[in-house]
């Protein structure tokens, strides 16, 4: 029997919380001391998951002890000469994919969220008790998790294991009247586990999913890391977003991304949630298991800082849509059409001019998880910036080395030295490791990427492998890139981003150097009027475009409760909208490249 047990239980779904009992056979007997983590691996930022923590109590064979709180995560036990018993609830309302979810309609949790660390034996195998709320509207729940069975039936309330600390609270578990499907890849058990109301077609997402799955895992090379694997998919109206697990990942889309019956084609929603699959999946090797030795172990009460993030977020990032094309799920048009989205959301932002990829990973817990309103002229994302960087090195790996070498085989060296020894990588072990498996002096190469805000040579890069680089001006609000553009003159632009709060003309951002900026408009700023004529989040773009560049106008807004007028002179859409094509006139040779590196065949 395990020295550590937790039990859990949906008690008051109508209030949101989970009670949790915690029973330590020999805790400290100088005192046991306790804490909830501060922040969820894969999510770098300081949450503080204690302060959903309501109405914490201790005891000991039967008696009352006490149990202070000693700072924001932690509790300290008086001493006790027997088994320790913690009896606490966890409030539950956070609908991201993060921490915890709790209503009359299903639960979900990370253990991050709900169960208490015991200080000194976080290496010490644990007992988990899973039990349903009571009452017969939920005697149709069931459980969906990759948290290992210990007498427990499949999908079911009862008995689970971890063999330490760190396993518990890396694999999330749903419960409630979900959808369920379930295929093998390369012989492992998968689970697709999809909550809230849809009409997903579940065997077009078994179909697809088992042909990513065995591609990813074929990638690093059989047997996979795991013996089961767990896609926990909540469908939504509106929201996007993961988290990636050992075993598992907690996927949030709209429900519109999801296929439909009979729909034949991967349209752009759907298009995006494999993407999003293609992510987390791809974590199972990048990030869970070669890690950045400063995750190893993790600190779970602080910020735990690498200059990395460009490897486990952007090289995943990197991946996710590259493996739809070479496993056969999308075009390369498609992926091309991905790719100019990725380039142009770069290039839309100045602060990749003042932010470096190295930094922008340092900084991911102050900066890019705490974005305000001047975020996009002052940092860059070490995920998007991150892929590009990875494609780069992609393509200078097979440009250089005439196809012998790829970041294919950068990865899978990877996997072979760090991976499956449990390694940590130092911050410059991935660069060292290129130059060993490439014989190339790649120092100038990673300086100017990762270390140096200059943007990145693809349009040769990518030439080399048969692919045309354009960049046109945007059509409209709307327009992503990715796309040819219908041409003509390019439009008149203010050069603000609107907040998404419904009728009002509300600026969320305001672009360097655009004509907003320069005739002093900022961000909470409320537009009303432009020459008179009344102004809304759904006509500003119009009335702009009605200008010729260059025209100057009177914009009337308001700052705070002051109104205030601004003579703004009005400017052209920037050249930063990217489309790429194949190129039809390649020579063989060319072709071939490129066949290599859309297939994966290097």
């Amino acid at each position: 029997m395990s020295s550590i047990h937790y039990c859990i239980i949906p008690k008051n779904p109508q209030a949101h919380l989970f009670q949790v009992t915690l029973t330590i056979s020999e805790p400290n007997p100088e005192g046991q001391r306790l804490s909830l983590p501060a922040w969820i691996p894969g999510s770098y930022l300081i949450r503080d998951f204690a302060k959903h923590v309501v109405q914490l109590s201790a005891e000991s064979q039967g008696h009352p002890l006490s149990a202070q709180k000693v700072d924001k995560s932690t509790w300290q036990c008086a001493p006790s000469s027997g088994p320790l018993t913690i009896h606490y609830q966890v409030y539950a309302w956070d609908g991201s994919v993060r921490a915890a979810h709790l209503d009359t309609f299903h639960g979900f949790f990370n253990g991050t969220s709900v169960f208490l660390r015991v200080e000194g034996q976080g290496d010490r195998a644990c007992a988990v008790t899973i039990l349903p709320p009571e009452g017969e509207v939920y005697r149709r729940w069931r459980v969906a998790t990759a948290l290992p069975r210990a007498g427990a039936e499949p999908y079911g309330f009862g008995d689970y294991r971890a063999g330490d600390y760190e396993e518990l609270i890396d694999h999330p578990v749903e419960m409630g009247e979900f959808s369920l499907a379930t295929f093998e890849a390369c012989g492992i058990p998968h689970d697709i586990a999809v909550t809230g109301r849809h009409r997903a077609d579940m065997d077009r997402l078994c179909q697809d999913l088992k042909i990513l799955c065995e591609y990813h895992i074929r990638f690093f090379g059989e047997p996979a890391p795991m013996d089961h694997y767990v896609f926990l998919v909540t469908a939504v109206g509106e929201g996007y977003g993961g988290l990636e697990h050992r075993a598992s990942s907690a996927l949030l889309c709209n429900r519109s991304d999801l296929p439909r019956s009979g729909e034949i084609e991967v349209g752009e929603g759907y298009r995006n949630f494999l993407g999003l699959c293609s992510h987390e999946y791809f974590h199972t090797w990048n990030v869970k298991r070669i890690k950045p030795a400063a995750f190893m172990p993790y600190d779970l009460k602080g910020e735990n800082y690498t200059r990395l993030l460009w490897v486990f977020e952007g090289i995943t990032s990197y991946y996710d849509e590259l493996g739809l094309t070479r496993s056969g799920l999308i075009s390369q048009e498609s992926y091309l059409e991905v790719l100019g989205q990725t380039i142009t959301r770069v290039l839309r932002g100045s602060g990749r001019l003042k932010q470096n990829l190295a930094e922008s990973s340092f900084e991911a817990w102050t900066k890019f998880y705490q974005q305000d309103e001047n975020a996009p002229n002052a940092i860059v994302s070490y995920y998007t910036k991150g892929a590009l960087a990875a494609l780069a090195l992609d393509l200078t790996l097979r440009r250089e080395t005439q196809g012998k070498c790829s970041l294919d085989k950068v990865m899978g060296a990877l996997w072979e030295s760090y991976g499956k020894t449990g390694v940590g990588v130092s911050e410059n072990g991935v660069e060292q490791l290129v130059a060993e498996i490439s014989g190339l002096n790649l120092s100038p190469f990673f300086e100017a990427t990762l270390r140096g805000t200059e943007d990145l040579p693809l349009k040769p890069l990518l030439a080399s492998v048969g692919v045309n680089y354009q960049l046109r001006a945007s059509e409209s609000g709307e327009d992503k890139g990715g796309k040819p553009g219908k041409g003509g003159t390019p439009r008149t632009v203010l050069g603000v981003r609107l907040a998404a709060n419904g009728k009002e003309a509300q600026i969320n951002h305001v672009f360097d150097g655009g004509a907003a900026q320069r005739a002093g408009l900022s961000a909470g700023d409320s537009l009303i009027a432009v020459d008179g004529i009344r102004i809304t989040a759904s006509n500003l773009e119009k009335v702009i475009e009605t200008y010729p560049v260059e025209a100057t106008v009177l914009i009337h807004a308001f700052r705070r409760d002051e109104l205030r007028e601004f003579e703004v002179t009005l400017k052209a859409a920037p050249l930063d909208t990217c489309v790429l094509t194949l190129e039809q006139d390649a020579d063989p040779a060319t072709v071939a490249a490129r066949e290599a590196w859309l297939g994966g065949l290097a």
